[in-house]
């Protein structure tokens, strides 16, 4: 498979920048960071994937070089943007490898907002203009970094709930709990098994086989860090209209007669579904069975039919009470709600279950849209601004720091002040702190040079990830 131009992956007004950068700039260096955003904490993650597939070895070539001037003069409509020479220098200078440093955070790692991630700066003068060339493509590290997030936020509530409800020995599963349904939601193949991936950071549940491909590919995993099981869906359901649903239903268990499955019942009425053909006509082969059939509702309110279908279940299953006091149904049967899961309904619905008395052990979770899809780089406010440069051999820090003007016209500094000055990461008081490089003496820098000249410096394992990102 022929990677993008690397060449042609950055915002069209960049290619402008290598004449407006003031001359005798030899040196820039940027950093990235979330401004704030949903979550106090984000979680990094992805940017291997970028070093892997665009950025390591030979990268620039005449005919990369070639087919970016055709294109940009098609662009801009002017010849004198695009300075090839620019490239050329960088296969004359450097094989066509990019000279340029980057660091940052080990992957996985959980660090508060306003805490820089990623440092990047060139290391041929002749290259200043590159540095914020690459911003396009590295600041798309936002969206792993953000579904990781999410999805790690998501387990604090789940985790929440299970110390409140569940019985100690059910929290072996929740690993499982929130599982992704989102490859068909997501913008691009490269999105599921990026964003599907960064999931699977936290849970180990996921429809989307991509993201273990993603995994295993970049990140080592030794084997597919998402598993699923097998589950109907309405095309199978309905196959035999309303009078024929019992009979698939009972072909779907003989199908697996072990095992875990998941039937989607909603087709027609979710309640007759529980209450007369699971919980009533086929109720012994279901207890009979070694495995467990997971129903799932799939439209409605989800509160309300969540409600109704464990009281309904609860009354024809029965149930034990776990230690902490809250209705357990039987091990063969349990519910998965797909329809409606975001991160602000998941603690709703788990508190409603928590007053009516259900344990959250009898729940799991399926995320489409809400997990890969409905994130973007405001969610977590990621940014990446030059803070130092080097203009005719002199130092100079630089930040940005806007007063703006709110809603009722009263002027205050902007969120989007940035940092001034080469910055270094450092732990303290048990967490991450950012400070200037010259105030560092003595202190060790938590980010880790990664990518330098073209050449990946330092990589990380899913398994490693895995493990820094606990809660």
């Amino acid at each position: 498979m022929t990677k993008e131009n690397l060449i042609l992956l950055a915002d069209a007004y960049k290619y402008s920048h290598h004449k407006l950068y003031i001359p005798g700039t030899e040196y820039i260096y940027s950093y990235l960071e979330s401004r704030g955003g949903k979550f106090q904490e984000t979680v990094f993650y992805g940017l291997q994937y970028l070093l892997m597939e665009y950025l390591q070895g030979v990268v620039i070539t005449k005919e990369k070089i070639d087919e970016a001037e055709s294109e940009l003069k098609e662009v801009f409509g002017r010849n004198d943007v695009f300075d090839r020479s620019k490239f050329e220098y960088i296969i004359e200078k450097h094989g066509g490898r990019l000279p340029v440093r980057i660091k940052a955070v080990p992957e996985g790692t959980v660090t508060a907002t306003h805490n820089v991630l990623m440092t990047i700066e060139n290391t041929d003068p002749n290259c200043f203009w590159l540095t914020n060339f690459l911003e396009t493509l590295l600041m798309q590290v936002w969206y792993p970094c953000t579904v990781a997030t999410m999805s790690r936020e998501i387990k604090k509530v789940v985790s929440k709930y299970y110390n409140e409800t569940a019985s100690p020995a059910s929290f072996a599963g929740i690993d499982f709990v929130l599982n992704d349904f989102g490859f068909r939601g997501a913008s691009s193949v490269e999105s599921a098994g990026w964003g599907g991936s960064a999931h699977l950071i936290n849970f180990a549940g996921s429809d989307t086989i991509i993201a273990s491909t993603f995994a295993k590919r970049y990140y080592k995993a030794p084997t597919a860090p998402g598993l699923s099981i097998p589950a109907t869906e309405h095309s199978i359901m309905t196959l035999l209209g309303e009078p024929g649903e019992k009979e698939i239903f009972k072909h779907v268990l003989d199908a697996f007669p072990t095992g875990t499955i998941a039937c989607v019942s909603d087709s027609y009425n979710i309640i007759r579904a529980c209450e007369e053909y699971w919980g009533t006509e086929l109720k012994e082969q279901i207890l009979k069975r070694e495995g467990t059939l997971v129903i799932r509702p799939d439209s409605g309110d989800a509160v309300q039919t969540l409600l109704k279908v464990f009281e309904v279940l609860t009354e024809k299953f029965g149930y034990t009470v776990n230690e902490k006091g809250y209705k357990v149904l039987p091990p063969q049967v349990r519910v998965i709600q797909g329809d409606g899961i975001s991160y602000s309904s998941i603690p709703t619905i788990y508190e409603a279950l928590k007053n009516a008395g259900i344990s959250s052990e009898n729940l799991v979770l399926g995320m489409g849209g809400a997990l890969l899809q409905r994130v973007n780089r405001d969610t977590q406010e990621y940014a990446l601004k030059c803070a130092h440069a080097v203009v005719n051999g002199k130092g100079i820090n630089v930040q940005k720091n806007p007063l703006e003007l709110d809603a009722n016209g009263n002027t205050r500094v902007s969120f989007k002040k940035s940092k001034c000055g080469k910055q270094v990461l450092v732990k303290k008081d048990g967490g991450f702190v950012t400070i200037p490089e010259s105030e560092a003496a003595g202190l060790k820098d938590e980010l880790v040079t990664v990518f330098e000249n073209g050449e990946i410096k330092t990589s990380y394992t899913f398994n490693d990830i895995k493990i820094r990102a606990q809660i």
